[in-house]
């Protein structure tokens, strides 16, 4: 593994560490009729939170493990803002986490 991808890990492992301590972090599995959107982030089924959690984290963790599938550009930082700023927690570490991951993914 590369340093690129060493940091990709350090970031995924940081926003999950995020999203646990500021409640962000479910533990039940949504519907897999949920997980299934077509919609982009899976905006019509999941809160973005949840697309974090169930659906992103485990395709970067995949991705990393199998040095295969690594995304070569990322924005997600704008539906972030949009989303947790709505949440009566602080996320603002998470979105600096968040606007960290796309910066280091879209440097190719």
């Amino acid at each position: 593994m590369d340093k690129r991808a060493h940091l990709i890990a350090d970031l995924v492992l940081n926003i999950e560490a995020e999203m646990r301590t500021t409640a962000l972090w479910g533990s039940h599995e949504p519907k897999t009729d949920a997980l299934n959107s077509l919609a982009p982030f899976c905006h019509d089924t999941l809160y973005f939170h949840q697309w974090m959690q169930w659906v992103f984290l485990p395709k970067m963790r995949h991705a990393i493990e199998t040095e295969v599938d690594m995304p070569s550009s990322s924005d997600i930082f704008p539906l972030a803002e949009y989303s947790l700023q709505k949440l009566p927690q602080n996320t603002q570490q998470l979105l600096q986490l968040i606007k960290q991951f796309d910066r280091l993914i879209s440097k190719a």
